[in-house]
């Protein structure tokens, strides 16, 4: 089949992910849902294989890597059947960017090896309760006393957040908007931080999602990153990647979700004949198809552009929107295909259906998505 984006390492490497995820994650994957966890051997074993260090440098433990290595990644292992999964694993994400951004050398050889590794769990901590989407008016805030900042506030919706060996948070240090913001790297066992709660969610149900408190906590300030009130530098460059991969994950599922509406359409038999021979069905197959394929297309240049270091964060947040909605969309139909086994746990697309439902939320909602591409074509 043709493809101009993917070659034979990146093929090497997805071959590679496909047996991981079919040895040791698919046989427990609905126990782990069920628990609402997964092993921290998880990620020992993801990093041993070197999947956690994907285009990170070598001297921090990295595996060498271009942006459709990544992609690769990310599309096999949404295919272990759990979206919560594949993002809790890959937690470090937008957590380790910052640091290898913004990090002294020493900071970096502390903190982004046993990460890669999988002996530590990093996280990061920017939305807070009050704010969601608003990144410029976080209000936890940080005060300089001496060799510390004691650090007052709190963060939610932090995937991995129950389990995490340190955040790196955001906090104001500063005046209002971003230029007040800081990143400082909070351990866990800091006295004053405590995981609040975790937080019960319609899906993602493996990957645990937690809220931070920050009480009078104190942090060492050799545990900033770069220069005071400078951290919303830190914070933007995840943006480009994350919402990258989180198109990546919503094609890929609106792709699984095709996949087994077709299989379960050509075994379902109505009226004495299959799902397949009405052609409602068939046509409502082309189309979820023809959505599912545009999307991916557009995911794949837009990475293409951001491998190349040109300047995507107007295709980003176009190809974030499409394709969520396209997943959207795709799983509603898939459920609707099974009828009543589409609402039922023991089908694939039931939980592809509430797992797709915060795609267009993270990473920044939809609507956020909508205001940065309109500021792009000069309408604000």
């Amino acid at each position: 089949m043709y493809n101009q984006y993917f070659g034979e390492s990146h093929e090497m490497l997805r071959a590679s992910v496909r047996k991981f995820v079919e040895r040791e994650i698919k046989p427990f994957i609905d126990q782990w849902e069920e628990e609402e966890s997964f092993p921290r051997e998880l990620y020992k074993k993801a990093g041993g294989a070197g999947f956690l260090g994907l285009g990170y440098p070598e001297e921090y433990g990295g595996t060498p890597a271009d942006i459709f290595h990544e992609v690769a990644y990310i599309e096999e292992i949404v295919r272990c059947g759990s979206v919560g999964l594949a993002a809790g694993l890959s937690s470090h994400s937008i957590a380790v960017p910052p640091i290898l951004a913004m990090g002294s050398e020493e900071q970096k050889k502390k903190y982004i090896p046993p990460v890669l590794a999988g002996d530590l769990i990093a996280v990061l901590g920017v939305t807070e309760p009050s704010g969601g989407s608003d990144v410029a008016n976080l209000l936890t805030k940080a005060t300089r006393n001496g060799d510390k900042y004691v650090v007052n506030g709190s963060k939610t919706f932090i995937t991995s957040g129950v389990r995490a060996d340190y955040v790196t948070t955001a906090v104001r240090t500063g005046g209002p908007g971003h230029s007040g913001i800081s990143l400082l790297i909070i351990e866990r066992g800091t006295p004053g931080f405590t995981v609040s709660r975790k937080l019960e969610k319609m899906g993602w149900w493996a990957s645990d999602t937690a809220e931070l408190s920050f009480d009078d906590c104190e942090v060492p300030a050799e545990n900033l990153l770069g220069e005071e009130n400078k951290g919303f530098y830190g914070i933007m460059v995840n943006f480009l990647r994350e919402r990258l991969y989180l198109a990546v994950m919503a094609h890929t599922v609106a792709e699984m979700a095709l996949e087994l509406s077709i299989k379960y359409a050509k075994e379902r038999t109505a009226f004495g004949k299959t799902l397949t021979g009405f052609q409602v069905t068939r046509h409502k197959l082309a189309e979820m198809a023809t959505s599912m394929e545009a999307a991916k297309q557009f995911d794949y240049s837009v990475a293409a552009k951001i491998g190349d270091g040109v300047d995507a964060y107007k295709e980003v947040c176009m190809a974030k929107n499409f394709a969520t909605k396209v997943c959207d969309k795709n799983v509603y139909e898939a459920v609707q295909i099974h009828g009543g086994y589409g609402y039922c746990r023991e089908y694939l697309v039931e939980r592809l259906y509430r797992d797709s439902r915060l795609l267009s939320i993270g990473g920044g909602t939809y609507e956020i998505m909508n205001e940065v591409i309109t500021k792009f074509m000069g309408l604000r």
